[in-house]
């Protein structure tokens, strides 16, 4: 309640007891009263009721006002965030639709580099393979031309040993016969000595 009507109704009820104190004698004291109230408060009760007019409609003005612009701003908060979303929605797709297609190019690189992988694999088995047939080949003909030399030697040693053995052979006959001659002088100079 406000200070003026708080006022104004004690003063009825103040009234009242004694009204009542009195066995509620006479209705017309009420009215008396009314003037009486009337003529104490009345002017300052009706521009109390003005500003309080004034300042309710002042307070649903603002209210109004304070609501608009609360209105307004929640709007205003909720397109930009609206727009803050779709902006960002947005972003992740084209960063998603980016990632997808490096994962693709990623794995077209790894089909290649495994591709490559397996064909240089597939070469360096070739290699080693043809590398060791020509190493099998290349020892086969050291050894045939190695076995084709020994050979070779071996039949000059040979042929060597055999002109040697040849050699010895007419020497030792060349000894043999030197010493027949030496037997003979022998048996001549023994029987010179003796005659």
């Amino acid at each position: 309640m406000n200070p003026p009507e708080e006022y104004i109704n004690n003063f009825q009820d103040q009234y009242q007891d004694i009204n009542k104190s009195n066995n509620n004698s006479n209705v017309p004291a009420i009215n008396s009263l009314d003037k009486v109230r009337d003529i104490l408060v009345g002017n300052q009760m009706r521009e109390v009721e003005k500003k309080f007019t004034r300042l309710e409609e002042r307070l649903v003005k603002e209210s109004a006002n304070v609501r608009d612009e609360a209105k307004k701003r929640l709007d205003a908060l909720e397109t930009y965030i609206k727009k803050e979303i779709e902006s960002l929605t947005e972003q992740l797709r084209i960063e998603q639709l980016e990632r997808d297609a490096i994962v693709k190019i990623l794995a077209e690189e790894q089909k290649s580099v495994a591709s490559s992988l397996e064909k240089k694999v597939t070469q360096f088995n070739e290699q080693t393979t043809n590398s060791q047939r020509d190493l099998r080949e290349q020892i086969l003909n050291q050894s045939k031309n190695l076995q084709d030399e020994i050979r070779q030697k071996y039949e000059e040693i040979l042929v060597l040993l055999e002109r040697e053995a040849k050699e010895l052979r007419r020497d030792q006959t060349d000894r043999s016969h030197l010493a027949a001659l030496f037997s003979e002088l022998a048996i001549r100079l023994n029987y010179d000595t003796k005659s």
